[in-house]
């Protein structure tokens, strides 16, 4: 980017943005990512699922999740902006790292992982509802972590909302107690209705353009319905974390596999390989 970081102040949450988010659990952005770097990330998307990429894992690991043989599923694969230069470049876009430094209060913001997407029309599917993404929580895939700020920012590439199965946020849920036994991979979207008698439950989905990015906490609970506009949903997860944030023997993630080693043996991750620092700029 060539523009100043003062001339995008604008497009930083503000006051009463942050008190929505730290409120409401989730934010979503004005449009803060320009269309050439949307454009180039579904280039690398197409890429990728073509077997073509830049370099292989850190420790040549073998890139997991979704291949061609899997057919018309929901795909995933994590760490794809490990070995995409275009989808790197989306995850180093500093307005999105900026923006989740102003929502958590975090001096420091560095990647996590991040997650490629591609949730296809249910009409390509053999049988209906088999792409739905099951009510979960980042945090409950994150206990070898520290930190309870994580955040998620989602980016789709292009105009997305509860037709095209876009994301849902259970209203101000980072605020409930962490007990539920929630699955992403439980397509079946009711099991948010066990919930609901204990606490009030408030379902949104918002309508998000291109260049927008959704942002949540790591304890918001989500999900995503169906595809029903008759075209592929496409996106990648960006999954952050604060500076400080540092690994806890409690439980074990796959960064684990991927990251250096500190002077006590432990996963480092603040290892720049892995999870380089994304603000400010090094």
């Amino acid at each position: 980017m060539t523009t100043s970081n003062a001339a995008l102040d604008h497009l930083l949450p503000t006051d009463e943005d942050v008190e929505f988010y730290r409120a409401h659990g989730y934010w979503i952005s004005a449009p803060i990512v320009p269309p050439e770097v949307l454009d180039a990330a579904e280039a690398g998307m197409a890429r990728l699922y073509a077997g073509d990429t830049d370099r292989p894992l850190p420790g040549g690991a073998p890139l997991g999740g979704w291949r061609p043989e899997h057919g018309e599923v929901l795909r995933k694969n994590d760490y794809a902006s490990l070995v995409v230069d275009e989808l790197a470049a989306l995850v180093r876009h500093p307005l999105i790292a900026r923006c989740a430094a102003r929502l958590s209060g975090a001096a420091e913001i560095r990647l996590w992982h991040d997650q490629l997407l591609h949730k296809p029309p249910e009409s390509a599917l053999p049988a209906p509802g088999g792409v739905n993404v099951g009510w979960h929580t980042d945090r409950q895939y994150w206990l070898s972590c520290t930190s309870t700020e994580m955040l998620t920012a989602w980016v789709p590439f292009h105009d997305v909302g509860e037709v095209m199965g876009g994301i849902s946020f259970a209203d101000a849920s980072h605020l409930w107690p962490d007990d539920m036994a929630l699955d992403f991979f439980d397509p079946d979207l009711s099991s948010l209705d066990r919930l609901r008698g204990s606490r009030g439950v408030r379902v949104v989905v918002p309508e998000i353009p291109r260049g927008a990015v959704s942002f949540h906490h790591c304890r918001t609970v989500h999900g995503s319905g169906p595809n029903l506009s008759g075209r592929p949903r496409r996106s990648l997860a960006v999954h952050l974390q604060p500076g400080d944030n540092r690994h806890t023997p409690r439980s074990r993630h796959g960064n684990d596999d991927l990251v250096r080693r500190d002077p006590e043996g432990r996963p480092d991750y603040t290892d720049p390989a892995v999870c380089p620092r994304l603000w400010p700029p090094s």
